[in-house]
């Protein structure tokens, strides 16, 4: 069996950068296959005032606007993300996707060009409640919507395979985003807009693994409450591609290697153990296009670009420089999700190089 089936990964998850203009532009990819994404998560990064982060997806359309930083409700928002294309998207005017003086950054991710499926659950007997999905089982990543039933139950994802990480948001109403992480585990719970460490409840996951068919939620009403809608985000782990995994700090500055089978493009890390220095911490190769990538958002903030300690993005993993408690606190847990660059290993049995 090949070490990988993705070679190049900018086929499914790009990040690209660009400075806003004040009256909306295409933005174009570079890597070196077009990407037409499904979902954008777009981030102002200098110039002017702090913004909110802003997440769309060709599930719910374009203009529905979703925020990782607070708990608000879908928005629409006319001036935002406004078209999604074969390499890339279209922004507005917003001072949030493209403000005159300000910069951006937006990571993408491909599902299946907005095309849906919908699971009618007593029709099919896959779960209880119904859903709709769009779902890439190459690059194991489904988008899910769905409406609450205030009862426990279970919801297809379309996968084929078992999820490791489920972004959760109720879209119709106030409700703290919910994020299920196999690192943490199914009687445990994360908010991505919050800085809190992993809280053990029944209510979300009702302490119930995900499937390769179906994620089971329970009666809280961030993941269920009945008739309000929600969305979440599935990713299964894809070898050479995608990690979903944790790590416990080992207090030094030549900071804890963390293996991931691949060079990594993109990370998003978090503390778990404590809600102190506890926050969505996001590293790329973009906005740091050299060892150590020091250069961090956080996703739970609307901060602008901050520079600090880092971690080596090297050909298998990522390696912590540091002793700070948010990434590499002695005997402190933590969580990482990670996509990548290049493979360790290409499907044909090529290495890549160590940096």
């Amino acid at each position: 069996m090949a070490y990988t089936t993705i070679d190049d990964p900018s086929a499914y998850f790009q990040t690209v950068l660009w400075s806003g203009s004040g009256s909306g532009q295409a933005i174009t990819n570079g890597g070196n296959s077009d990407l037409q994404p499904d979902w954008v998560w777009i981030k102002k990064r200098a110039g002017g005032s702090a913004r909110a982060h802003g997440l769309y997806d060709s599930s719910r359309g374009v203009t529905k606007l979703l925020h990782s930083n607070t708990n608000g409700a879908e928005s629409t928002q006319t001036a935002g993300l406004t078209a999604f294309g074969s390499d890339g998207f279209t922004v507005g005017s917003d001072d949030g996707v493209d403000g005159s003086g300000g910069t951006y950054v937006a990571w993408q991710w491909k599902a299946n060009g907005g095309t849906t499926t919908t699971n009618d659950a007593s029709a099919t007997s896959i779960g209880s409640i119904d859903s709709v999905y769009q779902a890439n089982t190459t690059a194991g990543f489904s988008i899910v919507t769905y409406t609450g039933t205030g009862s426990t139950g279970t919801i297809a994802h379309g996968l084929g395979a078992v999820p490791k990480l489920i972004i959760l948001k109720e879209r119709s109403s106030t409700s703290e985003w919910q994020v299920y992480h196999v690192g943490a585990g199914a009687t445990k719970r994360l908010e991505f807009n919050l800085n809190n460490a992993a809280t053990t409840t029944s209510g979300t996951w009702n302490d119930t693994t995900p499937t390769s068919t179906v994620f089971t939620v329970g009666t809280s009403g961030g993941v269920n409450e009945n008739t309000q809608t929600y969305v979440a985000y599935c990713f299964a782990e894809k070898q050479g591609y995608s990690k979903f995994g944790s790590y416990t700090g080992n207090g030094n500055a030549d900071g804890v290697f963390v293996y991931t089978g691949f060079k990594p493009a993109w990370i998003i890390q978090k503390r778990t153990n404590s809600s102190t220095d506890a926050h969505w911490h996001i590293f790329d190769v973009k906005r740091n296009t050299t060892n150590p990538r020091n250069t961090r958002l956080e996703g739970n903030n609307n901060f602008a670009d901050s520079t600090g300690e880092g971690a080596d993005f090297l050909s298998n993993g990522f390696k912590w420089r540091s002793n700070d408690v948010r990434y590499n606190g002695s005997s402190d847990t933590y969580i990482y999700m990670a996509f990548a660059e290049h493979p360790f290993v290409s499907s044909e049995g090529v290495p890549t190089t160590a940096r």
